[in-house]
């Protein structure tokens, strides 16, 4: 009996020595849709066989990631939001957390049980706390309005997009020959609802210093690091575009549209009033037949009016003889 009871208080003593040993949390790293890795160092110095034990992990709201049971994965126990998504290493005792998200980090645990004939005995624990990382892009400036010849003034815009955590500030660099000028602005921020990514902005108006070469770079400053745009360089000795009017602009465009029209058109109603004045082939054809008709008409005309002429003048002279010679026998 004595005996007994010795070895149950020696058994409870080492399984709380093995979970104090354990009890120290580890910090690790994982970024956006990559994968992450749980530890669970567990040195099984005794050579414990996987048959019997029991290994799983459960994150901070208890929730089953992955389940080992007596050597073989046990994917009922597993919550629907991990399941396909881990893979267990066996020789390093770690587990692979795959397509991370930023709801993913917190705190993990992993738990080590001996499978006795009694029942589950805890043999070791260990936490870990799991950060997400999402690189920002490169800050980006952009010109929203130009300067004008009478005003020195320039709008710029610098953004950022899919980040995260949230950046601690965001600001312009302004670089001349002689001095660097750092501009605070108030950085606008948004966070998409399902990616929890974070897009940043800043924007500035400033006025140019004449008869100087200007410098301006975004710094975007991180936790750990910084990201910097592309420089936008203004030269002093070069002198912006004036500003276009609209209104003139759009004046000029009707204008060219207008004189285009007419030189298609005008030819186009010049060449179609010329056809309806010319005559077609067929009626041309008729004109020359009838005038034919009238020429040969006329020469037949004269040819047989000549001795038409002639035979009137015959009878004349013959009816006159005639009339005298009655005049003579009727005498």
């Amino acid at each position: 009996m004595y005996l007994r009871c010795t070895m149950g208080l020696s058994n409870t003593l080492l399984v709380m020595a093995l979970l104090l040993s354990g009890a120290a949390s580890m910090k690790s790293q994982a970024y956006f849709n990559e994968t992450g890795e749980l530890p669970c160092h567990f040195t099984n110095s005794q050579n414990i066989s996987l048959d019997e034990l029991v290994v799983f992990w459960q994150d901070q709201n208890k929730l089953v990631l992955y389940e080992l049971f007596r050597g073989k994965e046990n994917p009922q126990n597993v919550h629907p939001k991990y399941k396909g998504r881990t893979s267990f290493d066996k020789d390093n005792w770690t587990l692979k957390l795959h397509n991370i998200q930023i709801k993913d980090k917190g705190s993990y645990q992993c738990f080590v049980h001996f499978k006795g004939p009694k029942g589950l005995v805890p043999m070791y624990h260990m936490s870990s706390d799991l950060s997400v990382l999402a690189n920002f892009s490169q800050p980006e400036i952009m010109v929203t309005s130009n300067r004008t010849e009478n005003s020195g003034i320039i709008n710029l815009t610098c953004s950022s997009v899919q980040g995260y955590p949230e950046p601690k500030e965001m600001y312009f660099k302004l670089k001349t020959e002689n001095s660097t000028t750092k501009y605070d602005t108030a950085m606008k921020k948004s966070q998409n609802n399902v990616t929890e990514l974070y897009s940043v902005s800043i924007s500035l108006s400033f006025s140019v210093p004449e008869a100087s070469n200007v410098s301006i770079t975004c710094v975007l400053q991180l936790e750990s690091m910084e990201l910097h745009s592309l420089p936008y360089n203004i030269d002093a000795h070069t002198k912006p575009p004036p500003a276009r009017d609209p209104i003139l602009w759009i004046a000029a465009v009707l204008i060219m549209l207008v004189i285009l029209c007419g030189m298609v058109l005008v030819p186009f109603l010049t060449l179609r009033k010329r056809k309806k004045k010319q005559p077609g082939p067929s009626h041309e054809c008729e004109t020359n037949k009838v005038e034919r008709k009238e020429s040969e008409q006329n020469k037949k005309r004269v040819q047989y009016h000549v001795p038409e002429r002639s035979d009137e003048a015959q009878c004349v002279n013959i009816s006159e003889t005639t009339s005298g010679d009655k005049s003579t026998t009727h005498f």
